[in-house]
């Protein structure tokens, strides 16, 4: 039986890598990219069973990469419903159908920071074992914190294991977690370097809750098997720390002074910054209730970092986009693309670059640099078929309905079969009696009898 192949023809590529587009072809055989140009059309042998794609009028980019995703904890509205009611099977099961929201809006892969119990690793392997459908993924497991930092604090024990938080102090529980976390079959080992004060309002940012020594502990201990780290870091210190460590990645990045700012340059640290959650709060948050004192603050986190961030990516930092989607501020599906957008009306990037951070760059969360990312001879071949101009109106990205084709390791993604939009699941959200408080005022002002 002879190898079959797809041609895409007419197309204007966007390669990744950040240069022009340019007409061409796009040769494909099984999962890789065998030609590029356009003599690609010649590259397949006589006899060959060659499926045919018209692509005129359309750009041909590589799938983009999400590279700041929790796939397991479904729009949660606070840490309080996160922490306190996920049930492990059931975050299987709607994790399953996320990812496929996440995979036809264009991005083929993710990096799964951390997940509530061990969920996205198995997630991870259901996709690549072929038992569903879903984006090429990379996974954390249980976030390292200790109980005085994190993004809550106070909602968290002295020990043990809450939502997607591992509690640890010592260097022997530091050791012991990460060895467990690797025998379980982690791509990256997560740390919450800094978290929210404990009485807020006194400090810019989050605060550092660990030392120097520990940070480079966790390194030492997941290199040693070849695991990478990853930190989230809110403040100027954590992020210093976190470069300084031997970090490979770090999330946010935000509030850099000059000396954090020096040390991320130095070892050349990726970074990614993850706006969209803050953004989504402070331009929208007003409709969906947010407070608009933490809109504010959110604003303010993004105006005060970019010019650091920036002076980062002209030093030569690789930048990638990540939406940290699956919050009720960053529903699966909806938003992926605006950190991309972000990158370019707050960052001053070209829509080029941002497609490159969101291309090239991205790969190296799912540690697949050279490999994944961009339409080169030898890639895998990982495709969006776009009726739009990203390269000069970055925002099309998220139009949906400009998708006329996704691929994934050479393989059309079935984008027709409707998937479930929203669900009640009993127990699953926070149980609330109102959101308001009923007092004799807001009934008389709603002009109600007593």
């Amino acid at each position: 039986m002879s190898e079959s192949y797809t041609l895409i023809q007419n197309g204007l590529i966007i390669d990744g890598t950040g240069s022009d587009p340019f007409l061409g072809d796009v040769l494909l055989s099984g999962q890789r990219i065998v030609d590029v140009g356009v003599e690609a059309s010649a590259s397949y042998p006589e006899g060959a069973v060659v499926n045919h794609i018209d692509a005129s009028g359309c750009r041909v980019l590589p799938g983009m990469i999400d590279s700041h995703c929790h796939i397991s904890f479904d729009h949660p509205n606070s840490n309080d419903e996160l922490f306190f009611h996920r049930r492990e099977g059931l975050a299987a099961l709607v994790a399953g159908v996320n990812a496929q929201k996440v995979l036809r809006a264009g991005f083929t892969s993710f990096f799964d920071a951390d997940s509530v119990f061990d969920v996205a690793i198995d997630l991870r392997d259901a996709i690549e074992g072929g038992v569903l459908q879903g984006p090429r993924m990379t996974s954390g497991g249980n976030v390292l914190i200790n109980c005085v930092g994190g993004t809550a604090a106070r909602l968290l024990p002295d020990e043990g294991t809450r939502g997607y938080a591992r509690i640890v102090h010592t260097p022997d529980q530091i050791i012991s977690e990460i060895h467990k976390q690797i025998k379980a079959g982690v791509d990256w080992i997560k740390v919450h370097v800094s978290g929210l004060p404990i009485r807020p309002g006194k400090h810019k940012g989050e605060i550092c809750t660990w030392t120097l020594d520990e940070l480079k502990l966790v390194c030492d201990t997941a290199h040693q098997f070849g695991i990478p780290v990853v930190g989230h870091c809110r403040d100027s210190t954590s992020t210093r720390d976190a470069a300084a460590a031997g970090f490979d990645m770090i999330l946010h990045a935000t509030y850099m002074d000059d000396e954090a700012l020096t040390a991320v340059v130095d070892h050349k640290v990726p970074l990614v910054p993850t706006f969209t959650f803050q953004a989504n709060l402070a331009d929208f948050g007003a409709a969906i209730g947010s407070d608009e004192s933490l809109r504010e603050v959110f604003r303010a986190e993004i105006t005060e970092s970019v010019n650091t961030l920036r002076a980062a990516f002209d030093a030569g930092v690789p930048l990638l986009t990540g939406s940290e989607s699956g919050f009720s501020l960053t529903p699966y599906g909806d938003w992926h693309y605006r950190e991309l957008q972000i990158f370019v009306e707050d960052l001053g990037m070209s829509p080029l670059q941002a497609i490159n951070s969101a291309t090239e760059q991205g790969a190296r969360a799912l540690r697949m640099e050279g490999e994944l990312g961009c339409i080169k001879p030898d890639y895998l071949a990982d495709i969006l078929i776009f009726d739009g101009e990203p390269e000069t109106h970055i925002a099309q990205l998220g139009e949906a309905d400009r998708f006329r084709h996704i691929i994934k390791g050479g393989q059309l993604v079935d984008t027709s079969t409707p998937l479930p939009k929203q669900w009640h699941l009993p127990g699953w959200r926070v149980s609330e009696y109102s959101e308001k408080i009923l007092t004799k005022e807001l009934v008389q002002s709603m002009g109600l009898n007593l």
